[in-house]
């Protein structure tokens, strides 16, 4: 037998896993609660006249990089943002051209994949 502590959304599981073969049956306990990380903090809110155009993270990460700031001009698939994801940098582009209307992060802010993180208009 192998025992594994899995954390599944926020909650931790001690789970015991039989070798194959082995006639047991494969045991979890009850969660137990993990300590919880600093909730996001809420995006902030568009100034007026922000753009329509929204630029999303591509996959959940970090807010590593701001590359553009309000007012820039960008063309399609300039970086705007760069996010950190697995010790990865990934750029997430302007889907169009335009100028950018918001900023909503800050370096290290946490963010969920399809989550807003500026504007263009």
């Amino acid at each position: 037998m192998k025992n594994y502590t899995i954390t599944v959304n926020g909650t931790t599981y001690d789970v015991t896993v039989d070798e194959a073969g082995a006639a047991a049956p494969v045991a979890a306990s009850a969660p137990k609660a993990a300590p919880k990380a600093a909730p996001a903090p809420a995006p902030k809110a568009a100034s007026a006249g922000a753009g329509s155009i929204r630029v999303e993270a591509g996959a959940a990460g970090k807010v590593f990089r701001i590359e553009k700031s309000v007012g820039d001009a960008v063309k399609k698939g300039d970086a705007v943002i760069t996010i950190e994801a697995m010790k990865m940098e990934i750029p997430v582009v302007a889907p169009q051209d335009g100028t950018v209307a918001s900023i909503d992060c800050a370096v290290g802010d946490a963010c969920e994949a399809g989550g807003l993180l500026a504007t263009l208009k």
